[in-house]
């Protein structure tokens, strides 16, 4: 591990093997804390490349635990996080309109870091339990083309790394690799970060992992999501091809709105904009999950540009489609909670 701590730390990148071998080193019960931190720290002062998250990402979904999913063209819109701007939970109700639209979605989440209610939070304001068993958790994706798969239940060996990285108390590595390391094998993502200079080598990552097709977006003001607030930094993965683009809200007939018209609230709070929102009430909130639908469809490839994803994602709101898959996410898992009981 020392050997790798003194590379970093005069500045040299790590190939993708080298990575792979110190992320295997990092999720060791044996590697010392203390190494763990001085090598996390130094990578973040040298600033990490597409090759080195990489291979973190590859290391740590091999030790994730295998739910046996079906072959499918599944989809995640989970994002890093980490911007700070305390928005409701976007990519959270974006999966509900994307799964009411016939899309299969296996979105990766985590509880609140940064923001005032992360997507299990919120999930469980609204009656639906994260922590389920494999098995439930596989049935719901089977049943209704939607599940959620809580981080920490799926990734048994974050407890020490969690412990680790709090103990540090500033970004590491780890905020960028949670998008990347969900169990179920992606074909298809949609993507957010916070960092608009990152999103080409973050595409990059993705190509590395293997997806077919996907979309990274750096919003208005450090937005891991598209922003109605200005411009948004886009890089599309296809076939290989890394192309980057930038679009505005009124690029796509939506209308601008500052950030603070998306503010969130606590789990409840936010439980009760997703609901309002996925009954229609139009507003920034409404217009933010077309946007993040609108690509998250375009992501997926059913859709040929994004603002037919927006229509496309205007129509199941309003059609009453989302709503609906929420209440069937809702009743399956007070089912689960019954049976549990029993």
């Amino acid at each position: 591990m020392r050997e790798f701590i003194e590379k970093i730390s005069k500045l040299e990148h790590l190939t993708y093997k080298e990575m792979v071998e110190v992320s295997k080193l990092i999720f060791n019960e044996k590697t010392e804390s203390q190494q763990i931190i001085d090598f996390l720290v130094a990578l973040s002062k040298k600033g990490e490349t597409s090759q080195e998250v990489a291979g973190l990402a590859t290391v740590m979904k091999s030790f994730a635990l295998d739910l046996q999913a079906p072959e499918g063209n599944y989809l995640d819109n989970c994002g890093t996080g980490g911007d700070g701007l305390n928005s409701f939970n976007i990519s959270t109700t974006s999966a509900f309109v994307m799964a009411g639209a016939g899309v299969s979605i296996v979105k990766h989440g985590n509880r609140k870091i940064t923001s005032a209610a992360g997507s299990s939070d919120v999930l469980e304001a609204l009656g639906i339990q994260t922590s389920i068993s494999r098995d439930a958790t596989m049935d719901l994706l089977e049943q209704e083309g939607l599940t959620f798969l809580y981080a920490p239940n799926v990734h048994p060996k974050l407890k020490r790394i969690g412990e680790i990285r709090q103990q540090i108390g500033k970004p590491t590595i780890f905020n960028m690799v949670g998008p990347l390391t969900n169990p179920v094998s992606l074909k298809t993502q949609y993507t957010g970060i916070n960092r608009a200079n990152f999103t080409m080598e973050y595409a990059e990552v993705l190509r590395i992992l293997g997806r077919e097709r996907a979309i990274v977006v750096c919003g208005a003001d450090g937005m891991d999501e598209a922003s109605l607030a200005g411009k948004n930094s886009f890089v599309l993965l296809d076939k290989g091809d890394l192309i980057p683009f930038t679009l505005t809200a009124e690029d796509v007939g939506l209308s601008y709105a500052p950030v603070s018209a998306i503010r969130g609230g606590d789990a409840n709070a936010n439980a009760a904009i997703m609901r309002s929102l996925l009954k229609g009430e139009r507003n920034a909130y409404f217009d933010t999950v077309l946007f993040n639908a609108g690509v998250g469809f375009y992501a997926n490839g059913v859709v040929g540009s994004i603002q037919e994803g927006i229509k496309l994602a205007t129509d199941t709101i309003l059609s009453g489609k989302a709503l609906k898959k929420l209440e069937a996410v809702i009743e399956f898992s007070k089912k689960i909670a019954q049976q549990e009981a029993v």
